[in-house]
């Protein structure tokens, strides 16, 4: 028996996966750029950013979120009911991750960015965006480890067969990314680690998309 879906949650579902696609993958594009110096830093995943950089780099970001928590609803009212404890996990921590990275980003295009760019930094040293070594950079890991959990909370929504099972899959390979993110303070090359999220959340987003298009709705 074919299950039929309202058309809204069809809308939200596929246009909130391309929107994760799109910005998951401008962000990608962007962070290969500032890691070999195309935007004025030193290069390598150890430099600051500059003004330029941060822009290139952040916007996006600051959007991902908004888009991933849409995602996820979409996702939990996908969700059977005997999945829904599952999916509704997976809404509650994509909400604490897009919270926090969202205070993240918007703090440093908003207030440290335009400081930076007219050379007043003093007094706002706690702020700067620093990888492996500010304040801020712990906040930014720590919430794309709650990303992951949500990805690995939200692959219990789908089956094994078909193309849930390879969304299921890369959603379960974001997931495993966790220790990757969480424990960069203590140990930055686990970085290289993290950095596979550049295929696993795009592949998973992608399918979402491909699968919510597909949906049959009244």
């Amino acid at each position: 028996m074919v299950t039929v879906h309202d058309k809204s949650l069809r809308t939200v579902g596929l246009w909130s996966a391309v929107l994760c696609t799109v910005f998951s993958l401008t962000y990608v594009l962007a962070q290969l750029g500032e890691w070999a110096g195309l935007f004025g830093s030193a290069g390598g995943p150890h430099s600051r950013s500059t003004t330029l950089g941060l822009i290139v780099l952040l916007t996006p970001s600051l959007l991902l979120g908004v888009s991933f928590v849409a995602l996820t609803v979409s996702i939990h009212y996908l969700a059977g009911t005997s999945r829904r404890i599952w999916s509704h996990l997976a809404v509650t921590f994509a909400t604490m991750y897009a919270t926090l990275i969202s205070i993240v980003y918007y703090v440093q295009l908003a207030f440290v960015m335009p400081r930076l760019a007219r050379g007043h930094a003093e007094g706002i040293e706690l702020l700067i965006f620093e990888p492996f070594d500010s304040f801020l950079y712990a906040i930014d890991v720590f919430g794309y480890s709650l990303m992951s959990l949500a990805t690995l909370f939200a692959a219990a929504v789908f089956k094994t067969e078909g193309i849930e099972r390879w969304i299921r899959r890369a959603l379960i390979a974001n997931g495993c990314l966790i220790p990757f993110l969480a424990l960069q303070m203590y140990y930055p090359p686990l970085i290289w680690g993290g950095s596979l999220w550049a295929i696993t959340f795009p592949a998973a987003t992608c399918l979402l998309a491909i699968h919510f298009h597909r949906l049959p709705v009244s």
